[in-house]
């Protein structure tokens, strides 16, 4: 089968995991054969993507959130208002998506989470199946914990969630543990680990490890190394402006997004800190690591994910970067390693099911995306 990738090009985690399914179709004798990515004005495509998707990529402007003047907290209005002037580039952009589609004749278009997906999808009508794929689109299984007593931002959640799988003939919800309901509107599928995340030989250093999508949280793991001098931390981020290594503290580095760097480290760190991305969680919790998350300021879908670490067990939840946290821990990550391990190497079986049916002509679509 032939797959076509849209990528959403916000953080690193739908990036990581489009590696790994690539990894998973070139194992079973897939071909991806190319690769669309929403960029950013405030990113740049890690190097590491490049070289690791083993595809062409095509880079179009793509919806992306707004931040404050601190790089920091996620500003919805300005958000909306920003995105919605910019109509016109996003059509561009959805006809470059076409042209891209019209030249590879994929069999499946599969969407990580980028709106233009869902859209090109509703507008172009594709011959090839369209998919989608992300820990979103749990919010259709009753097990999913909604952040409570933010009426606006769950609605506009469900909806963004809902446009970028308009028409989904397949809606795969990426699951940190093995689900014990089933859900008739979302097959809920493992985490997509790489392989490199599966060899690392795993140790217990001297060090924390940090890893923060909005640059602005730096300087509250500054202020903490400064008044912790005997706390050894290693900060990723993604700054676009940063260089690839700086030392302000004896005791604090930052690294510009490095994978091969960063997940070394995760296997030989004490624990990890990150704001409450799904991909970072899952990778630490692979190895067994401590985890306490930070729920971006003003982004919803991460205050959801910081209650599911907090009620499954996986981690602690803070709003600040507190290493102390992570040093007094508890939590039982190595028992719940083991589990963990065993769901996310299911996926061959699984994508096997999903590729048996013949796929020479897109199946009607399903009406599992109303509003609840």
């Amino acid at each position: 089968m032939r797959f076509l990738f849209i990528v959403q090009g916000e953080g690193r985690g739908h990036m990581t995991q489009a590696i790994s399914f690539a990894q998973l179709l070139s194992s079973q004798g897939h071909d991806l054969v190319a690769v669309m990515v929403g960029k950013s004005k405030r990113r740049e495509i890690p190097a590491f993507f490049e070289r690791e998707i083993k595809a062409p990529i095509r880079l179009v402007e793509s919806p992306n959130f707004e931040c404050d003047g601190s790089e920091k907290t996620i500003l919805l209005g300005k958000t909306l208002r920003k995105n919605f002037l910019r109509v016109g580039t996003f059509r561009k952009s959805l006809q470059t998506i076409h042209q891209l589609v019209t030249e590879t004749q994929p069999d499946v278009i599969l969407n990580f989470y980028d709106l233009l997906g869902g859209l090109y999808n509703f507008f172009f009508r594709p011959k090839a199946q369209f998919w989608v794929i992300g820990h979103q689109y749990m919010i259709w299984h009753p097990d999913f914990r909604f952040a409570p007593h933010r009426r606006l931002e769950k609605i506009l959640f469900q909806l963004n969630t809902k446009l970028t799988g308009l028409g989904a003939d397949e809606v795969l919800g990426l699951s940190f543990l093995r689900p014990e309901k089933y859900a008739s509107r979302v097959r809920v599928v493992p985490p997509l680990l790489r392989a490199e995340v599966k060899k690392l030989p795993v140790s217990e250093g001297d060090f924390y490890l940090a890893y923060m999508v909005n640059p602005g949280y730096g300087k509250e793991i500054i202020d903490y190394a400064k008044s912790h001098p005997n706390t050894k931390i290693k900060a990723y981020w993604d700054k676009k402006d940063a260089a690839d290594r700086e030392s302000p503290l004896p005791n604090l580095t930052f690294y510009r997004v490095n994978d091969k760097g960063f997940l070394e480290d995760m296997a030989a760190c004490r624990g990890l800190i990150c704001t409450a991305g799904f991909e970072s969680v899952c990778e630490a919790l692979y190895l067994g690591k401590r985890i306490l998350v930070i729920p971006v300021a003003g982004q919803y879908e991460q205050a959801c994910n910081a209650l599911e670490v907090l009620h499954a067990h996986i981690g602690k939840t803070a709003h600040h970067f507190d290493f102390f946290q992570l040093e007094s821990s508890d939590l039982q990550q190595k028992d719940l390693s083991l589990d963990f391990r065993n769901w996310a190497n299911a996926w061959h079986p699984i994508l096997e099911n999903l590729l048996t049916p013949t796929l020479n002509q897109k199946a009607t679509p399903t009406s599992q995306w109303s509003l609840t």
